[in-house]
């Protein structure tokens, strides 16, 4: 599914980082579950994302999982480092070490807290990408880093060579069509809820949470609209539709995402970093009842289920991991 012209495949997967139940990361369910999701259609996987839990893992952390995210990986998938940092000179550092860590590409969300102006996020952005040989995804999600990329701005960032790609979480489609027909910038869905219509509309593909549970679906609704059955692209939508609302709606996505993983025996743990705690009960008892709903779909047998809300209780262990340099 790679090009020139869009180097990174159209099914992505924004991984979770499995933890142990002290909260370490656990790198051997790392890589099975980087396996899992490239047998089950998966063209790239975006390691030490908003879903890998990027804002608490350690820079050595971040290096190693694209280190074994290459190695698992072995050619049959992409592997595209995320995060970075709202200090430029820090990101750049990141972003230099995973290319010598054998990254395929960097995804760089948009400077958060800071509030910059859009001169300031611009500058940002070219200046990463001046300073990598790496293909680079653009990452608009303004309801975590407080500020959008404006529409202006992602034109002017399309000028630069090394910028090749838009992760977009903002929802605005209208914005997406326009900027699809004034730029060649590849489109990824960064909303899970709306990677058919953004699909209609021109995006090349997605870059997922709920994907970690169900990659299959995905990988066969981009496979329906490439070959432009309508029909089949609808009903994987529609079955995907509960499954979807129960990752993305009463925790954030990497802690339903955990809770389902583990429930299903893929994950040994749910557990994530402080200040993410696992859903209280009448948390995981709405995401029960989503579930309840999913019908048949590939790659899920959800007749499997077997929640555990003692593990998932807390959600982390009050340790600090260490500091993000």
């Amino acid at each position: 599914m790679s090009t020139p012209i869009n180097p990174f495949g159209q099914v992505l997967v924004a991984l979770v980082t499995p933890f142990t139940a002290d909260g370490e990361v656990d790198w051997a369910d790392v890589e099975k579950h980087i396996d899992d999701v490239i047998v089950a259609g998966a063209d790239g996987i975006v390691v030490t994302g908003t879903t890998g839990e990027t804002s608490t893992l350690t820079d050595r952390e971040k290096l190693k999982l694209v280190e074994v995210g290459k190695s698992v990986a072995g050619g049959r998938a992409k592997i595209i480092t995320g995060g970075g940092s709202n200090e430029t000179a820090h990101a750049i550092e990141l972003y230099k070490a995973s290319e010598k860590a054998g990254a395929d590409g960097v995804m760089i969300v948009t400077p958060y807290y800071n509030k910059p102006t859009q001169a300031g996020v611009l500058t940002h952005f070219r200046m990463i990408a001046d300073a990598t040989d790496l293909p680079v995804i653009l990452y608009d999600i303004p309801g975590r880093t407080g500020i959008p990329i404006k529409y202006e701005t992602i034109l002017r960032a399309a000028q630069h060579p090394n910028i090749v790609a838009v992760k977009d979480a903002k929802g605005d489609l209208a914005e997406v069509s326009r900027v699809l027909n004034q730029t060649d910038l590849v489109y990824f869905c960064g909303d899970d809820a709306l990677v058919l219509p953004s699909l209609a509309i021109g995006a090349t593909g997605l870059i997922g949470v709920t994907a970690n549970i169900a990659a299959t679906p995905y990988r066969h609704i981009v496979d329906a609209v490439n070959a432009g059955d309508l029909v089949a692209a609808t009903a994987a939508h529609k079955a995907l539709e509960p499954l979807v609302r129960a990752v993305m709606t009463h925790v954030p996505g990497t802690v339903a995402t955990k809770y389902i993983l583990h429930g299903l025996g893929r994950i040994k743990s749910p557990r994530v970093r402080l200040p993410l705690v696992g859903p209280e009960d009448f948390e995981a008892a709405q995401i029960e009842d989503e579930l309840a709903l999913v019908g048949d779909i590939p790659g899920v047998d959800l007749s499997n289920f077997r929640p555990d809300r003692n593990a998932a209780a807390g959600g982390a262990l009050p340790k600090v991991a260490g500091t993000t340099r």
